[in-house]
């Protein structure tokens, strides 16, 4: 009896002194902060897809939004992109970030993975950490457990250093390992379960003082609080019952893809959506995104993953708020927060009052009562009597009342305005020189000769997007088609993802492959002379994979078979004989993307100037549009390539991917999918792209375009977006 005294004892003291470091708590209702039960509205803002002088603004109309929670995920790849050597500046200022929500008097749910999806290149894990000897990603593996933990390590000692979680008076309140590694973990079995209970241990053990999530992780050990994405998440319960019930990826739309249609979700749905999670114990949900953003540069989108990262968010890419959906979230969030009294500390009754109709009443201790009322009929309106009082439903829709009986918001009645942004040209034309890259050869002196082909990235290093194949074809004075013209045909397979064809210097053909299908195979006839044939054979990668079982080892580049038929001994099989390799593009090495750099070479303009020429160089300087709208440009006259404004990357552009899908009516009521209710079939992928205001100088502004294909740079134009 003694003994069982002092184990008593000291659990009352071990949990008070708990109490007193530990501010953020949790039970099977709620999250408990500083004492005060809530639930948390939160959303997703990227700090990369940004820039620093964007955040104040869109943490300001995210928490004019109603949100009280910023989640973002951590990019190793863009913190750590060489081994030991670390980047936090600029648009991946993490600190400043976390300081600048803060400031607003928000919350931070920091998701530091590492491995982050995202359709970030390469799921934000950096490249360099594939040619790790022994390395296999996000399994049961010494090099990657260890590299992991560092990374880390890293980033949790930084934010302790500078004092930003919730225990130490910052705004972190929780955090996240790894990332919806569930179905990875089923895949591989004994191994995944390995690391999933390692990830766990070694996080918890970075005594954080807040609550770690491991988001679609149904096997998630204690502590660690499982969690839910998806369109709907309902349905979703925790794997213990005193665990909250948390919606980490609420999806506002979805992705674009370089070949794809516009996503659009509607706002009725959203918000008919996290109605319904929240009136069935809902404590947590947090819209992804919210603030989608850019992928700058060519080490944030995935594989074929767009420029724009819009994903029709509350906040456009642009940073304007997305009309009627902001507003339509607002008020959906001060309603919840109307009741969060009563949804925080019970549990409701439940009630089926007629056919696709359901009742949900919270009453707390203290005699507070909220109600939400549901129809879940996608095509006919309801009148639902509660209380003795009838209220109309419109289909597919949930009215929330604070007092159980008043109907302060419906989410398929939108009282907001509704305003649709443009795109406005501005200034007048812009005067363009141009350079044209140089095809390079097998005996070039600057390139690397080995046997066979090899796999792009293991070349390149993803230090850029081009690798050049490169090799001889020799044809004798004799060959039957010399004299018939019956031209040779070349046939090349590539694992993706785009290519261009040179014969001796002149582009042969251009073919590329899509997110569903990166492989290609280009096969056309060719015009060889005798003697000696310069083959080129550009190869382009659109980002990296970022999702699937060791994405790591999926391949890019040429890798055979090529063959070239119709000669007189038949079929010459290529693949094995001598490449050569060079990586990147000459106006790379001379740094054309740079202001020092473009003077490194000499340019043409006027009559001169190329047009619909594959692999060309412009540039021009233009002044920075007046006012304070933001500022993008219309590509629409050119195909593929890079943007850069005084140096920096705007991203890929790719107007000549026509975007091919169903586009129609859009009706909100019924289960959405992110094939519902797409816009801009037979258009551009994507036309217009952002160029932050903070790039802009007054005058002198230096723009840069990379064209592979072949475009007109004289109708580039520069325009505002305006709500």
């Amino acid at each position: 009896m003694f003994r069982m005294k002092i184990l008593v004892f000291a659990l009352f003291i071990w949990l008070a002194c708990s109490s007193a470091r530990a501010t953020v708590s949790y039970d099977d209702k709620s999250f408990i902060i500083n004492g005060k039960r809530r639930i948390l509205v939160s959303g997703s803002i990227h700090y990369p897809r940004s820039t620093p002088e964007m955040w104040p603004d869109l943490i300001q109309k995210a928490k004019d939004g109603g949100l009280d929670v910023i989640q973002t995920y951590v990019f190793w790849n863009g913190h750590e992109p060489s081994p030991g050597k670390y980047n936090f500046e600029g648009r991946f200022d993490l600190v400043k970030f976390i300081k600048v929500v803060q400031n607003a008097g928000l919350y931070v749910h920091l998701r530091i993975g590492p491995y982050v999806c995202a359709e970030w290149n390469f799921g934000g894990l950096p490249v360099w950490l594939k040619y790790v000897p022994g390395m296999e990603f996000r399994t049961d593996n010494g090099p990657f457990k260890a590299a992991m933990q560092s990374f880390t390590q890293k980033i949790v000692g930084l934010m302790k250093s500078e004092k930003l979680f919730e225990p130490q008076g910052g705004p972190i309140i929780m955090s996240q390992i790894e990332n919806e590694y569930g179905p990875v973990e089923w895949e591989i079995g004994a191994p995944g379960k390995a690391y999933t209970a390692w990830a766990a241990k070694m996080a918890v053990g970075l005594n954080t003082g807040v609550p770690w999530i491991m988001c679609k992780q149904e096997t998630a050990p204690d502590p660690m609080i499982d969690t839910c994405n998806g369109f709907y998440c309902e349905g979703f319960r925790p794997n213990k019952p005193y665990k909250p019930k948390m919606w980490t990826e609420a999806w506002t739309g979805w992705y674009t893809q370089f070949g794809g249609p516009a996503p659009h979700r509607p706002a009725e749905d959203l918000a008919f959506a996290v109605a319904r999670f929240v009136q069935n114990n809902g404590s947590y949900f947090n819209y992804y995104m919210y603030h989608g953003g850019t992928n700058f540069g060519r080490n944030a989108a995935g594989l074929f993953v767009a420029t724009s990262y819009d994903y029709d968010a509350p906040i456009d890419e642009y940073g304007l708020v997305n009309e009627p959906k902001w507003g339509h979230l607002r008020d959906l969030h001060k309603a919840i927060k109307q009741c969060e009294l009563a949804l925080a500390s019970s549990y409701p009754t439940v009630t089926w009052p007629g056919k696709n109709q359901e009742v949900h009443v919270f009453r707390s201790k203290s005699g507070v009562c909220a109600a939400f009322l549901s129809n879940y009929d996608p095509t006919y309106s309801t009148k639902l009597t509660f209380q003795n009082v009838q209220y109309d439903l419109p289909p597919w829709s949930i009215s929330i009342l604070p007092d159980c009986k008043t109907e302060v918001y419906n989410t398929a009645r939108i009282t907001s305005k509704s305003s649709e942004a443009k795109m406005v040209g501005v200034g007048g034309g812009l005067s363009w020189e141009s350079y044209n890259e140089q095809t390079p050869s097998a005996d070039d002196s600057d390139t690397l000769a080995m046997a066979g082909l090899w796999e792009q990235v293991n070349v390149t290093r993803d230090s850029s997007d081009y690798l050049w194949y490169l090799t001889d074809v020799n044809i004798a004075s004799n060959e039957g088609f010399l004299k018939t013209g019956d031209w040779p045909s070349l046939t090349v397979m590539s694992a993706g993802h785009a290519l261009h064809v040179f014969i001796n210097g002149v582009l042969s053909g251009s073919v590329y492959g899509s997110l569903d299908n990166p492989k290609l195979t280009y096969s056309g006839n060719v015009k060889l002379g005798v003697g000696v044939n310069k083959i080129s054979l550009l190869s382009v990668a659109v980002g990296l994979a970022n999702v699937g079982v060791h994405y790591e080892k999926w391949n890019t580049g040429i890798l055979g078979p090529i063959t070239l038929k119709g000669l007189n001994e038949g079929a010459r099989d290529l693949t094995k004989q001598r490449w050569s390799y060079k990586t990147g593009l000459k106006g790379e090495s001379y740094k054309l993307d740079t202001v020092a750099g473009i003077s490194s070479v000499e340019w043409v303009e006027g009559s001169l100037l190329a047009q619909k020429q594959p692999l060309t160089w412009y540039k021009t300087t233009f002044n920075a549009p007046e006012g304070n709208d933001p500022v993008g440009i219309d590509m629409m006259s050119m195909s593929k390539g890079e943007v850069w404004i005084n140096g920096q990357s705007i991203g890929r552009h790719w107007p000549a991917y026509i975007a091919r899908g169903t586009c129609g009516d859009c009706n909100y009521a019924g289960t959405f999918t992110e094939k519902k209710c797409q816009r801009n079939c037979n258009q551009p992928s994507q036309r217009w792209y952002h160029i932050p205001r903070s790039w802009l100088k007054p005058s002198g502004n230096v723009l840069v375009v990379f064209e592979e294909f072949g475009g007109d740079p004289t109708k580039i134009s520069l325009v505002k977006r305006t709500a």
